[in-house]
């Protein structure tokens, strides 16, 4: 198996001493830096992340900061998503377009005040679109990337874990909204979110100093609750239909593609970049879109390409995220498909590496 070689250009992060010693034994590379993708293995990740309680290191998530009189017009510039009822202390998912109406990135937009945002960011260059956007339209605002590293807490038991740490008032926190909490006399945003459906919470943690002695402090506190290092995991997120930006859904698709229609007040957005293209894309309606899609047989290969979806000799999508699940018994994917055969039970074939399997459109995903 081949190496990542270290150097400047992939960056480690304030918890990376704690993924090592925690025995990390994968990487990917995410926002040019590492992101832990394995420790025990895949599946007993998977079965612990169901059970018990991880902390994961997501520093990748970068932020871009926006910060000024204008941040708020900038904010909206760049997603179709209505964020005028939007008040400090929530997160919102938000679909960040280009001027074609092509997914640039699905981040979480945190509100930290009506002239400063934090934007959450999914593995692509957007900070560089940010600052295009403010410049070119002489925009009051400062746009940059702070040093602020996420560290997920993710799991049944994420809740007593924060409590020990952070205090009961963690409990009250709701979903997709945060509170300014104290660790160490530094005020840290927590937010009521993450990459799975176990449930947990996302530390923003504002200085990297911090990164370990809040890392060490979690992991001493949740002893007895069989705390464990973790990371995202390719089986629970596939189930839940999480998708991941670069492999699910590209600048080639539109929101309304990704099955995030939800998220788009076109209407009312007015000012985002996009709101034209995809005004005419909401009117018209998708061609194709992301669909849960059943593998049969056993255990499939690691998806690191698109594997043609077949309906006889035409192809009518692809399949872009791949796992067997040991909790439903069956091979559990993520697919692009064509509105001809995207509806449940449709019978398809899928192109593996070294074999045709078959293949169905299931109505949602798993959880």
């Amino acid at each position: 198996m081949a190496l990542i070689s270290p150097s400047r250009r992939l960056r480690r992060t304030p918890f990376s001493d704690g993924n090592e010693a925690a025995g990390v034994k994968g990487y990917t590379v995410y926002n040019h830096m590492l992101l832990p993708t394995v420790f025990r293995s895949v599946e007993e990740d998977y079965r612990h992340l169901k059970e018990a309680v991880q902390v994961w290191d997501v520093a990748c998530e970068r932020q871009v900061e926006l910060r000024g009189p204008d941040a708020g017009r900038l904010m909206q510039m760049l997603t179709p998503r209505d964020l005028r009822s939007m008040l400090p202390g929530q997160c919102y998912y938000v679909p960040i377009v280009d001027e074609t109406g092509g997914m640039l990135n699905d981040p979480v937009a945190v509100k930290l005040a009506e002239d400063r945002w934090w934007i959450s960011i999914a593995d692509s260059d957007l900070l560089y679109w940010v600052k295009g956007l403010a410049y070119g339209f002489r925009l009051d605002v400062l746009v940059d990337e702070p040093d602020v590293s996420p560290l997920a807490v993710q799991g049944p038991k994420a809740d007593d874990l924060m409590a020990r740490v952070f205090g009961d008032q963690v409990r009250d926190i709701r979903f997709f909204r945060f509170r300014m909490l104290e660790f160490q006399g530094r005020s840290l945003a927590v937010a009521r979110s993450g990459y799975s459906r176990q449930g947990g919470f996302e530390i923003y943690v504002e200085g990297s100093d911090l990164g370990m002695p809040l890392w060490n402090a979690l992991m001493e506190a949740g002893r007895d609750l069989d705390v464990h290092a973790g990371c995202p995991n390719l089986i629970e997120r596939i189930e839940g239909g999480l998708l991941s930006y670069g492999n699910d859904m590209t600048d080639n698709n539109t929101p309304h593609e990704c099955g995030l229609g939800k998220f788009c007040n076109t209407q009312t957005a007015i000012g985002c970049v996009g709101r034209d293209a995809l005004l005419r894309v909401a009117q018209e309606g998708p061609v194709r879109q992301i669909r849960a899609i059943e593998i049969h047989g056993d255990r499939v290969p690691v998806c690191d390409r698109p594997w043609p979806l077949m309906a006889g000799d035409i192809q009518v999508g692809q399949v872009t995220s791949a796992a067997w699940s040991p909790d439903f018994g069956t091979n559990v994917a993520i697919g692009m498909v064509r509105m001809t055969h995207w509806d449940e039970g449709t019978d398809l074939d899928v192109v593996l590496p070294r074999e045709v399997r078959a293949a169905q459109v299931s109505e949602t995903f798993w959880v």
